[in-house]
C-alpha cells in the first residue's frame, strides 16, 4: 500500500480529531476551475496561502481602520485588524475543534475588498455608483475576478461563502464562517476602544459602567470574556452563538462606539474630505475611462464602465487615492 501524502495525512487527522460539525478539507466544495490536489497542503491551507500572497492583502496595510492615516505607529490599519480577527477566530476554532485553516482563510480574506478611508469610503462609493457597494461582496469579487490579473485566486466555495457572510444578516453555511462573524466584531469593538483611548477620543471613565461590569475593565479582559462566551455557548453544538447576556453587552458597547467614535468624534473630522476625494476620482474616471489602467479597461469593455471604475477606485489605498487626486486635480508648480 502506497504511503499517504502529507495532505492525505492532514485530511485523515481532520476526520479523526475535528468536531463532527467542522468543515473537512477532503470534503470541500469544487473550485470554479478544477485543480490537482497539492501533495503537501490541504484545500483550505492552499486558500489561506493564496490570500496571504495576493496583492489585495498587501494593500490592507495602507487602508484606514478608524483613524485616517494616523501619525502614530500603534494605531490599527485594515491589515492589523485582519490579523487580530484571524487570531481571535483561530482561538475559538481550536477550542471548538473546528477547522482552523478554513477559519483563518475566511478571516484573512474578509476585508480584501474594503475601500480606502474605512467605512467612509464604502459609503461614498455606495452613493455615487449605481451598482451600489458592499465591502463583503466586493471582497468576493477581488478573490474571484480581480486578483492574478483577472484570473482570480480560485478558492473553495466555503471560503467565498464565509467572506461574503462575515457581516450582515445572512449567516455563513459553515460554523467556521460564523465564527469569523463574531471574531470580526470582537476584534474591532475592542481595538477601536484601544485606539480611541490612545488618541484621546475616549477616556477610561467614558466606557459605560454596565459594559465594564459585564465584560471587564481592560482590553484583554473584554476580549477574553467575549471569546469564552462564544466557546461556552457553542461547544458540542451544530451552531455558533454567543451567550446572550454577553452579546447584549457587546452590542451596547458597539452602539456606544458608533455614538462617541465612529460618527461624532475628532477622529472623523477629515472624513468629509476623504469622501469628496473618492467621489471626484470616481466621477473623473467615469468621464475618462480611457485613463484607467489596462486591466480595468478590459473590465470596462466586458462588464461596463461603472463596474471597472468601481473596481479601480475601491482597490485604492489611502495614500494612492490621495496621490492620484493630487495628480489629477492639484496644479503642479512650474520648475525652472
Amino acid at each position: 500500500m502506497a504511503a499517504l501524502t502529507v495532505r492525505e495525512t492532514i485530511e485523515q487527522n481532520e476526520e479523526l480529531l475535528l468536531s463532527p460539525y467542522a468543515a473537512k478539507s477532503a470534503r470541500c466544495g469544487p473550485r470554479a476551475r478544477p485543480e490537482a490536489p497539492c501533495p503537501v497542503r490541504a484545500a483550505y491551507q492552499r486558500d489561506r496561502d493564496r490570500i496571504i500572497h495576493c496583492k489585495a492583502f498587501r494593500r490592507l496595510k495602507h487602508k484606514t481602520q478608524v483613524f485616517l492615516s494616523p501619525e502614530g505607529d500603534h494605531y490599527r490599519t485594515r491589515l492589523t485588524h485582519t490579523l487580530e480577527v484571524a487570531q481571535i477566530a483561530r482561538t475559538m476554532a481550536r477550542a471548538l475543534r473546528l477547522n482552523e485553516d478554513l477559519t483563518e482563510a475566511i478571516a484573512l480574506g474578509h476585508d480584501l475588498g474594503h475601500t480606502a478611508f474605512g467605512h467612509a469610503g464604502e459609503r461614498v462609493l455606495r452613493q455615487v455608483c449605481p451598482l451600489g457597494f458592499e465591502h463583503n461582496r466586493h471582497s468576493v469579487r477581488v478573490i474571484e475576478r480581480l486578483e492574478r490579473d483577472g484570473q482570480g485566486l480560485n478558492l473553495t466555495p466555503e471560503v467565498l461563502d464565509g467572506v461574503a457572510c462575515h457581516t450582515g444578516d445572512v449567516k455563513a453555511s459553515t460554523l467556521e464562517g460564523r465564527l469569523v462573524h463574531y471574531a470580526d466584531r470582537i476584534a474591532y469593538i475592542n481595538h477601536d476602544i484601544d485606539d480611541a483611548l490612545r488618541g484621546g477620543i475616549l477616556s477610561e471613565k467614558d466606557i459605560p459602567g454596565s459594559a465594564v461590569k459585564a465584560l471587564g475593565a481592560t482590553h484583554s479582559q473584554r476580549i477574553a470574556t467575549m471569546i469564552r462566551a462564544v466557546i461556552d455557548e457553542s461547544t458540542g453544538r451544530d451552531f455558533v452563538v454567543m451567550r446572550p447576556d454577553i452579546e447584549q453587552a457587546m452590542d451596547s458597547l458597539r452602539a456606544f462606539l458608533f455614538d462617541k467614535v465612529y460618527r461624532n468624534s475628532a477622529a472623523k473630522a477629515e472624513e468629509g474630505k476623504a469622501m469628496d476625494m473618492l467621489a471626484r476620482l470616481y466621477e473623473y474616471f467615469i468621464a475618462h475611462a480611457d485613463k484607467l489602467p489596462g486591466e480595468f479597461e478590459t473590465i470596462a469593455a466586458q462588464e461596463g464602465r461603472e463596474r471597472a471604475v468601481l473596481d479601480y477606485v475601491a482597490g485604492m489605498t489611502d495614500r494612492y487615492a490621495a496621490a492620484k487626486y493630487k495628480e489629477l486635480f492639484i496644479p503642479s508648480f512650474w520648475v525652472y
